[in-house]
């Protein structure tokens, strides 16, 4: 339809601020981080404030037939927030209000544009603490995060998204009528009334419904001061088995990272912490557990990571050289998209399979002649291989996408999923058809065909385009 009708018939009953047709903003709104998914030209966005807003939004696209794709902060790395032609790219940034926080009860209710690290700042005050913190934690929004079901550091003992979503509000479509806010989940710590309408929208990338507020679990802050242990290995592989130790000895770090020396060069060039990138890779291990309890533990760690042939293992003692260390962790990816394009991975295995996948990742990189960057949450066997290539290059570009495939494929032949914590988005829907069998794919598209007959939601996302 003409975009002049949807601008018109979405500013009825709107404040003039809240649409976006300036086309430069409007291109910087239709796609996400994922630099080798296409996007569409989105006809318009809109920055509503309110649930109210989005309702009007929703019912209108509905009447008219256009697509709506909602976005955060845009970090994701699977396209899953990428415009379709035509759409309404429903921007949530600034639906940012924390609106309770409930220190007896440990929850508390946001909005979706809630930036996570500003939450975490907030609930500090509170004596709490949010658990969940993805490595774009400083960007990455509330909404995002459960939009994609994110994981991040601390998720190997601590868990991802989905652990702390108690209930959320959300605009949806179906049988209740597209533009009918809907209230799910619930605020105690247990609750099993009917089915899991919650957890289903956790993880769904917007194709379901857009989410307008989540009632979230907190911890209490954690006391005392966490240990590091690091450890630098010859091969990814050793470190690999390091983790696969750990595991087997029953070790649940706060967080186990690794490194190869590609990401810690990267980010030294970027930055210059005074990191030293002679090793292949480090693991990033901390330790939270409080007493002579947490240092055993970090003495097991180092332990094991000395077992499987670690050049040096250490427990630092710098907690300023200990915060670099973990801060290379997070830089890694933008300090790497300085150098070229990169195709991101996000794989997982079992954490048995970790040394198997690490092999994987190297074969697979030398016989197709794509240079790979790794990084993972080692821990819980979640692997970002990070595919470099020269812009410009078209060959290299077409090695590193069947590339990709295969590290999709290893990690299917070794138990593991094709996303662990970053969506299916656009990149991962081929990856999916292969891991789910035809009856659980068949049951997927039921639930989307339930929810949202008109196809309005987020299109062509998520699941394998129908043959």
């Amino acid at each position: 339809m003409a975009r002049s009708a949807l601008v018109e018939a979405l500013g009825r009953g709107l404040p003039a601020d809240r649409l976006v047709v300036d086309p430069d903003v409007l291109s910087a709104l239709s796609h996400d981080q994922a630099a080798w998914a296409p996007a569409g030209a989105a006809a318009v966005a809109l920055r509503p404030r309110t649930e109210a807003e989005v309702q009007h939004a929703v019912r209108t696209c509905a009447e008219l037939g256009v697509p709506v794709v909602t976005r955060g902060a845009g970090t994701g790395l699977s396209g899953g927030a990428n415009a379709v032609d035509g759409c309404l790219v429903l921007d949530l940034s600034r639906m940012d209000r924390v609106l309770d926080v409930d220190s007896e009860d440990l929850t508390a209710r946001v909005q979706p544009g809630v930036v996570n690290d500003d939450l975490k700042a907030c609930v500090a005050e509170h004596g709490l603490w949010y658990p969940p913190d993805p490595a774009s934690a400083p960007w990455s929004t509330i909404g995002g995060n459960v939009a994609t079901n994110a994981g991040g550091l601390c998720c190997l003992k601590y868990g991802v998204t989905r652990d702390y979503v108690l209930g959320l509000r959300a605009v949806v479509g179906g049988p209740a009528g597209y533009g009918t806010a809907v209230a799910l989940g619930h605020r105690t710590n247990k609750g099993v009334a009917g089915y899991d309408m919650t957890g289903l929208l956790v993880g769904s990338e917007g194709t379901l419904g857009v989410v307008t507020e989540v009632t979230l679990r907190l911890r209490p802050a954690l006391v005392g001061t966490p240990r590091t242990v690091v450890g630098a290995f010859d091969s990814l592989v050793d470190a690999g088995r390091a983790v696969a130790l750990a595991t087997r000895r029953g070790l649940v770090p706060s967080a186990l990272e690794l490194l190869d020396r590609v990401c810690l060069q990267a980010v030294e060039d970027w930055k210059h912490l005074g990191l030293e990138a002679d090793a292949a890779a480090l693991l990033l291990a901390r330790v939270d557990t409080p007493g002579q309890a947490g240092d055993d533990e970090a003495q097991a760690l180092a332990d094991c990571f000395t077992a499987e042939g670690a050049l040096w293992a250490e427990r630092s003692t710098d907690a300023e050289e200990a915060e670099a260390l973990f801060a290379a962790r997070r830089l890694a990816f933008p300090a790497l998209e300085r150098l070229s394009p990169v195709l991101t991975e996000d794989v997982c295995v079992p954490r048995s399979r970790l040394p198997a996948m690490l092999a994987q990742v190297v074969e697979i990189g030398q016989r197709h002649d794509v240079r790979i960057a790794t990084i993972a949450h080692a821990g819980d066997g979640n692997l970002h291989p990070l595919l470099l290539v020269p812009a410009g290059d078209e060959a290299a570009r077409a090695a590193a996408q069947t590339a990709f495939e295969e590290l999709l494929d290893a990690a299917l032949a070794l138990g593991g999923t094709v996303t662990g914590e970053h969506g299916v988005g656009l990149l991962k829907r081929g990856g999916l058809a292969r891991e789910l069998d035809p009856g659980s794919l068949l049951l997927q598209r039921a639930v989307k065909d339930a929810l949202d007959p008109a196809g309005l939601f987020n299109p062509g996302k998520v699941l394998p385009v129908r043959e």
